[in-house]
C-alpha cells in the first residue's frame, strides 16, 4: 500500500525529532600541574611550570621548538646567517598582533630582546643573548642581530619559553596577566587553584585550525589528589602525572589511557663544590660510588627512569652512556672518604624541594651513604620560592637534589655564578668550543668530550632520567607524548568526535 507523501514526510519529521542528536566534540579542557607557577611571564623567571602554562600558548618566539626537538619559524618566518655565523637577519612576519590589539614588528622585537640582554635584566636566560653586539631594525619587517662573537646554539635559544616576545606596554604586568601574540588569551587566574585561558579569535595564523575555546590549568600537587581528578573526570589530563606507582591502576579505567615519553628531566643531587667536604674529589666520587642508581630508580620511581653517568639524557645528540665511570662500590666508597680523611664518618645536610621524586630519592640516599659511613640530614625545602632563594640564589646549602629541565643544558657546568660552585678551566674551554662552531659533526665531539669530563669530576651525583608520565581522557587528542622542551601545547589539541 502507498503511503502519501504527506505522512510519509510528518513520519520523517517526526523521527528526526526523537532520534538522539550526535553530540558535537568539546571544545574546553581542564589539564593537571602539580606545581603552581608563581608568576605567568617566563622571560624573568626561571621555573618551568611558568613555560608549561604560557609558553607557547599565550607567547610566541621569532621561532619555536616543536614536539620532535626541531627548530620551525614562528613569529620570525625566515632568517640567513652570515657564513661567519656573527650576523642573523630575520624577516618577521607581517599582520601579527599582541591579544590587546598592539603590533607586532621589528621594533617591539628589538625592546623585547634588547630587555632580555640588558644590564638591569632579569631573564633567567640572560646568557643566551651575551654574545649578541648590537640590533638594528632597516624595517619593521626585518630584524638583524649583529654578534661579537660566533654563538652556534643561538637560534635554538630564541626558540626557549625565555626568549618569547613581550611587548614593552605589557612587561611590567606579564607576570601576572600576561599578553603576547599567541592562540589563547589570558582570562584569569585564581591563586592556589587554576589558571584559564580562551582562544584568541584574532590569532595570526589562519591555517591552525585551534579546535579549543577554553583552558583550564589545574594545580593540584598530591599525587592521590591527582588520581582522583582524573578518575572523576574533574581533570582531562596530567601531561605530567606524579605517582608513577599508580601508573597501573588507570589500566582497568576504559576512559582513561596512559603514555610514557621521553624528557629532559635530569635528577642529579648537586653539591657545594665551594665548600668542604665536597671540595675533594675523592668525597665526591666516594659518594657517586655509594649509589646504587637502579635501586633509586625502583624505589624512588616505580622502576620507570633511565640511569645516567653525566648531565645529559639518551634523547641528546652526541649522548655516551658513563654510568660505568664510577659504577656503584660500596667499599670503594669506603676506601675513598677513608683516603680523603672521613674514615670515621662525614655528615652533611641535604636540602630536598618538596616533590615526591625528590623526596623519595634522598631517603633512598640517606640509606646507601649511611652503609659506607655517611650521615646524610634530609631538610624538606619549599619549591619553588624557598628552594630558589636558598640553593638557586643564595647558594646556601651542602647537598640538595633536583629534576634539571632545560634541554641541552650541560654548560650550566660553565655558568658563573651558578649553584654548584664548580670550576673546572678544562671544561669551560670545551664549552667556549661549542659556540664557536656551528658544525654539528665538530660540536657532537665536544659535547662527548664535555660528558666525560663531568663523569670523571662529578661535581654533582648524577641518576637518572625521569620519564613523561601522562594520563589522559582516550578522546583526547594532540597532547605531546614526548617532551623535548617542558610545556603543554594546546594548539593541537582537541577532542575526538
Amino acid at each position: 500500500m502507498k503511503i502519501p507523501g504527506l505522512v510519509l514526510s510528518l513520519a520523517l519529521a517526526i523521527s528526526s525529532l526523537t532520534a538522539p542528536a550526535e553530540a558535537a566534540p568539546r571544545t574546553d579542557i581542564v589539564l593537571g600541574m602539580g606545581i603552581e607557577p608563581a608568576g605567568l611571564d617566563p622571560t624573568i623567571a626561571a621555573p618551568v611550570a611558568i613555560g608549561q602554562v604560557t609558553w607557547q600558548n599565550v607567547f610566541e618566539g621569532l621561532v619555536t621548538i616543536d614536539r620532535d626537538g626541531k627548530i620551525r619559524p614562528q613569529l620570525a618566518e625566515s632568517w640567513e646567517i652570515s657564513p661567519d655565523g656573527l650576523t642573523y637577519t630575520f624577516k618577521l612576519r607581517q599582520n601579527v598582533a599582541f591579544h590587546d590589539g598592539s603590533a607586532f614588528d621589528s621594533g617591539v622585537a628589538k625592546a623585547a630582546l634588547d630587555r632580555a640582554r640588558g644590564a638591569q635584566s632579569v631573564n633567567p636566560q640572560k646568557r643566551f643573548f651575551e654574545a649578541v653586539a648590537s640590533i638594528d631594525t632597516p624595517d619593521p619587517q626585518t630584524l638583524v642581530l649583529h654578534l661579537s662573537r660566533p654563538a652556534g646554539s643561538l637560534l635554538y635559544w630564541l626558540g626557549w619559553p625565555s626568549s618569547v616576545i613581550v611587548h614593552p606596554k605589557t612587561a611590567d604586568s606579564n607576570k601576572t596577566e600576561p599578553v603576547g601574540t599567541g592562540p589563547f588569551v589570558f582570562d584569569r587566574w585564581v591563586k592556589g587553584d587554576r589558571v584559564e585561558l580562551k582562544r584568541n579569535p584574532n590569532y595570526w595564523d589562519k591555517s591552525a585550525n585551534i579546535a579549543l575555546d577554553k583552558a583550564v590549568f589545574r594545580f593540584i600537587a598530591d599525587p592521590q589528589a591527582q588520581s582522583a581528578a582524573l578518575v572523576s573526570g574533574d581533570v582531562d589530563a596530567f601531561p605530567e602525572f606524579g605517582a608513577p606507582e599508580l601508573m597501573s591502576s588507570f589500566e582497568s579505567d576504559d576512559r582513561l589511557t596512559t603514555a610514557i615519553g621521553n624528557t629532559e628531566l635530569k635528577v642529579v643531587a648537586g653539591m657545594n663544590n665551594a665548600q668542604k667536604p665536597f671540595t675533594d674529589k675523592r668525597v665526591r666520587e666516594a659518594l657517586m660510588r655509594a649509589l646504587d642508581r637502579t635501586t633509586i630508580i625502583d624505589g624512588a620511581w616505580s622502576a620507570l627512569g633511565t640511569p645516567i653517568g653525566s648531565h645529559y639524557t639518551p634523547n641528546d645528540r652526541a649522548y655516551v652512556d658513563l654510568t660505568n665511570v664510577y659504577p656503584y662500590d660500596p667499599e670503594k666508597a669506603k676506601s675513598l672518604l677513608k683516603e680523603a680523611g672521613y674514615g670515621d664518618g662525614l655528615s652533611f645536610t641535604i636540602k630536598v624541594p618538596q616533590m615526591s621524586y625528590a623526596t623519595r630519592t634522598a631517603e633512598i640516599m640517606q640509606t646507601m651513604f649511611a652503609e659506607v659511613g655517611v650521615t646524610l640530614a634530609i631538610e624538606p625545602t619549599e619549591f619553588p620560592a624557598k628552594w630558589v632563594q636558598d640553593v638557586f640564589k643564595n647558594r646556601d646549602y651542602d647537598m640538595t637534589i633536583v629534576a634539571h629541565a632545560e634541554p641541552m643544558d650541560i654548560d650550566i657546568y660553565a655558568r658563573d655564578p651558578y649553584y654548584f660552585n664548580y670550576r673546572n678551566t678544562a671544561f669551560d674551554v670545551v664549552m667556549t668550543k661549542v659556540e664557536a662552531t656551528a658544525d654539528p659533526a665538530e660540536q657532537d665531539k665536544l659535547y662527548v668530550e664535555a660528558q666525560k669530563i663531568l663523569a670523571e669530576d662529578v661535581p654533582a651525583l648524577f641518576l637518572f632520567v625521569m620519564p613523561k608520565l601522562g594520563v589522559w581522557d582516550r578522546k583526547l587528542q594532540g597532547l605531546w607524548v614526548n617532551e623535548p622542551i617542558p610545556s603543554n601545547v594546546l594548539s593541537e589539541v582537541h577532542w575526538q568526535e
